[in-house]
Formats: structure tokens, sequence, C-alpha cells
């Protein structure tokens, strides 16, 4: 397929700004270099519709204006970072990672809290914040007297997204109805309040979680291990080389014993599994240091 058939001329997509291949190739380039995003030439139209509100703001007649801008200034190169990324994300999403977790783990878990022990999760790409808000709520279930003497136990969950505009969402805690619809009814009325059309998590959910920003393809400043880690659906956006690095780099912070939840399309790469023993969909526990 060639370049303009993928691009088609700009006066038939009718586009507010000049938008050319090399406009396409060089966001794609920034982004595959920085997130390990790929973007390919079909995604050219996804790249345009999101960039071009940037474009906008920044009072700039092309793409490519805009291009040559994001090379030279870092903070607005960030907030295209930002609006590039997609966060697809839902309450209970997957939810038999959460069910296995409850069954697997959290009995020993919870225990150790009990015995004055720590406890640490991770949510990698953890998005506006229902896949930590959701693995919390199955994790201590609707009896909140029970949960609060956890909560004030060595319990730690570390949630991590690239973009910042998701993270203020997570932080705030504060989701449309729309959104809570998949929350079992009573882990809805135990840690959610305020209007039905308009819920906000319980303080005690959102103190429990630290919301930080992490480019998983950057440095990582944490120095230990975790007793569970959910990475998915973000690999999926990877090539093989990029998806074998990040999986080698989570073992390396999982405990052995931990369990590594990964999304219903992705795997484990071939030399990263023999650390593995897959025990259920796409939930893995690591074996082997």
């Amino acid at each position: 397929m060639t370049a303009a058939a993928v691009l088609p001329p700009e006066s038939a997509l009718k586009r507010e700004f000049h938008f050319v291949p090399a406009d396409h190739q060089a966001i794609a380039r920034l982004v595959y270099d920085e997130l390990g995003i790929l973007l390919p030439e079909g995604k050219a139209q996804l790249v345009y519709g999101r960039v071009a509100p940037r474009v906008r703001a920044c009072g700039l007649d092309s793409v490519g204006a805009y291009v040559r801008l994001i090379e030279q200034d870092e903070d607005e190169r960030l907030r295209m970072f930002d609006a590039i990324t997609t966060n697809h994300t839902a309450f209970f999403r997957e939810s038999h990672h959460f069910d296995d977790f409850v069954e697997r783990m959290w009995p020993r878990l919870s225990q150790r809290l009990q015995s004055g022990g720590r406890v640490r999760l991770w949510s990698a790409a953890c998005s506006s914040g229902e896949e930590p808000y959701s693995w919390l709520m199955a994790a201590l279930g609707p009896d909140r007297t029970a949960a609060q003497r956890l909560l004030r136990a060595d319990l730690k969950l570390l949630a991590t997204d690239v973009s910042p505009s998701v993270l203020a969402t997570a932080r705030a805690g504060i989701y449309p109805a729309a959104t809570l619809r998949t929350v079992p009814p009573a882990l809805r009325n135990a840690w959610l309040s305020g209007p039905s059309e308009r819920q906000t998590v319980d303080p005690l959910l959102r103190d429990a979680i630290a919301f930080r920003p992490l480019n998983l393809l950057g440095a990582w400043p944490m120095r230990g291990r975790f007793d569970a880690i959910c990475c998915r659906n973000v690999m999926i956006y990877f090539d093989e080389p990029t998806k074998a690095r990040l999986q080698s780099r989570l073992a390396d912070h999982l405990e052995t014993g931990g369990m590594l939840y990964i999304g219903h399309s992705e795997r484990l790469a071939d030399d990263v599994a023999h650390r593995f023993e897959s025990v259920g969909r796409t939930a893995y526990l690591k074996v082997a240091a």
C-alpha cells in the first residue's frame, strides 16, 4: 500500500490543517522512540485526529509546523504524547484477574498485613484509575470495618501511567454512572458515594493508592519488588523486542511467588516465559528469579 493510498488528499478528507505522510512519519518516530508505541501508516487519521486540537491550541496552520515545534519544545512534546496515547479502560475489566488474585494471593497477603508485614501491588498503565480501584475493591470486599483494619496496615498500591491527564482523573476518583455500571452493587454501596449520576471513590481507597507518572520504557524509580503486578492491554501497542524487554523488567520487579496479570490478547515472550508458570487466563506465577 502506498503512502498516498493511506493518506488521501487533504481536500478529500476536509482536514482543518495541512497533513502529509512525512508529518505522520515524524510523529510516529517520536512516539516510538519515547513510548515504544507503534503508529503504522494505517493509523495516520487517528494521529491527525489526536494532534489537530494541539495544532489549533498552539495557533499553528499545519501539522508540519507543529512537528517542528515539538522537536524543540519538550513541554509541548509531552502534551502531544498525552494526546496520542489511548486510554480505554473500565471498572472490573477482565474481572477474572481480580477473582484470581482474591482467591490465590489475597488470603496469604491479608494475613501478612494482619501480622505486621507489608504488601506492595502495582497497576502499570493504570489509565484513569478504574483498574487500581477495582483491584482494591475486589480484595477488600464490602466489609468496611475489616477493610479499614487492613488499610491501616502497610498496604500500598502503586498506579502509574504516562499520561498526566488520565492520572488527574484517577486521583480525583469521580466517575459518571455509565462508567460505574460494571461495579458490583455491594462494592458500589461500600466504596462509592454521591448522587447516582456521578459518584466519588471513598478517600480510604484513594489514600491507599499512589498515582504517579511513569514511562514504562524509561527509568523506574521503584527499588523494592511487588507481590503482584497488573500490566494489561498496553503491550498490544509494542513490537516484539519492546514487549520482551518490558516483560523482563516486570519480572525483575516481581517477588518470586508473585503474580503477573497481562491483557487477554497478550502473551509472554519466549525468553521470559520460563520465569513464570501459567496458572490461569493470562495470569502468571513467578517461579524463577
